[in-house]
């Protein structure tokens, strides 16, 4: 399958009108189409990628919410047949009944009365994967990221939004007590501007993203190699590029894809800004030389505030490095005021303007009041399992009554996933460039030296 064939086929997909045409266009019947679910049906679910994120964190997560809010997992589509098999398996045993196998996402869309999908597939996926989803008439839970590229983030947008069905992304701080408390202290006015945000994640992890045994176990013969690749370019059989992806671009940015998406987010959830209006990056491979592409250590500098009004705004800078941990995961906050420090859940005045340098200047002190945002918020994890932890739990519980209700506003909607989408994919470009990256409002694309950033 060429490229140019490639990016038709998600073209194709995208743009279709209706639930007939979409359906038609990949053999599908009309018995396909979303059935209304009443308050008493049992909702079916299908995943999509058996992944380590599904089995670690979202099943237990599903599974602790299934039986109160009559839930049910129906299907595993997998390409790969150990992870089908292995999806089968496990889900068949924990839920106490058959799970059917599906080969690929064609084969999961006949499924009469499906009703719902959660995606966990790779990086560069999760917007053909949410587009394909919603033209069956799906509902969606989608990990993160969304989009790598602003032709895939525009293109998934239209489509959730068009099809009017429930969608949720991976971004759980969206459903975590101590980020509501945040955004609700500094949406009501009580921290006062913000003049910059400091951000981290730091680990000292070889292994990070790699899987050199089940590399060296797998064959092409094993997965449907040409279907992985979806809208990324014709490429020949590789299997790092399969199971070691976010080391690779176009297979994702890693760094900005998988962990800055996260504390970005909250950015555009405090401030109600869709987007950066600048960003420049640097980086490279400093420590694991072991062919990867994308960076090991990563520092990006985001300009945000309103694109109408340069003279006011603040500073994001995010950086992160995989080979020491020294810094750990912080999220800080400041204003003149004092600081919010979403690593210990507290709001704090430190180093905020204090009563004689006020005075000297003819100003009123503005310190912020210390305050524990709460006692009981479970740190956020930097292993590579981070489990079925709090905020996950409570964001899958959130999906899953949305989807009961038909209620679209879930807590991280199809703009948060297209504003973080925008985000990443700036810092990408301009890492990737070496220049400054900008966003054209009118065209809604990355710009970097005047020019579109593509792949």
């Amino acid at each position: 399958m060429t490229d140019k064939k490639n990016r038709r086929e998600f073209l194709k997909l995208s743009m279709m009108g209706g639930a007939g045409v979409a359906l038609s266009a990949m053999g599908m019947p009309a018995s396909s189409y979303g059935r209304i679910i009443g308050a008493n049906d049992r909702v079916n679910v299908g995943v999509v990628g058996f992944s380590d994120r599904f089995r670690q964190a979202l099943m237990p997560c599903f599974l602790n919410h299934k039986n109160k809010l009559n839930f049910d997992i129906v299907a595993v589509s997998d390409i790969w047949n150990r992870r089908r098999d292995e999806g089968q398996k496990i889900l068949s045993e924990k839920l106490g009944h058959k799970v059917q196998a599906c080969m690929n996402n064609d084969e999961l869309y006949r499924i009469k009365d499906l009703d719902a999908v959660i995606i966990a597939t790779a990086d560069f996926q999760h917007a053909f994967h949410t587009i394909e989803a919603v033209k069956n008439k799906k509902d969606v839970y989608c990990e993160k990221p969304f989009a790598e590229t602003m032709e895939d983030a525009r293109n998934a947008l239209k489509a959730v939004k068009e099809s009017k069905r429930v969608f949720q992304v991976g971004t759980q701080r969206r459903s975590g007590g101590t980020y509501h408390q945040a955004a609700k202290f500094i949406q009501d006015g009580k921290f006062g501007p913000i003049t910059m945000v400091e951000m981290t994640w730091n680990v000292n992890q070889p292994g990070r993203w790699r899987r050199p045994d089940l590399v060296r176990s797998i064959r092409e013969s094993d997965v449907d190699w040409k279907r992985y690749l979806c809208s990324r370019p014709d490429d020949n059989w590789d299997p790092r590029k399969y199971l070691e992806y976010r080391l690779f671009w176009p297979y994702s940015s890693g760094i900005f894809g998988q962990w800055m998406t996260h504390q970005i987010d909250t950015v555009h959830w405090f401030t109600g800004l869709k987007h950066p209006r600048s960003a420049v990056a640097n980086g490279g491979i400093y420590q694991w030389k072991d062919g990867r592409t994308n960076a090991d250590t990563l520092t990006a500098v985001f300009d945000y505030g309103p694109s109408n009004d340069p003279s006011t705004g603040f500073q994001v800078v995010y950086s992160s490095r995989f080979h020491n941990s020294a810094g750990g995961t912080k999220e800080l906050y400041y204003s003149n005021g004092g600081m919010i420090d979403m690593s210990t859940n507290k709001i704090t005045p430190t180093g905020g303007l204090k009563e004689r340098e006020a005075a000297e200047m003819g100003m009123k002190p503005n310190l912020l009041p210390s305050m524990d945002l709460s006692a009981e918020a479970a740190k956020v994890e930097t292993s590579a399992n981070t489990g079925g932890d709090s905020t996950t739990d409570a964001h899958v519980r959130n999906w899953m009554e949305c989807v009961r209700k038909q209620d679209v506003h879930t807590n991280a909607p199809i703009e948060a996933a297209y504003s973080h989408s925008i985000a990443l994919i700036m810092g990408t470009a301009a890492y990737r460039s070496g220049m400054k990256a900008t966003f054209d409002e009118a065209r809604q694309d990355v710009m970097v030296g005047g020019k579109v950033f593509t792949l």
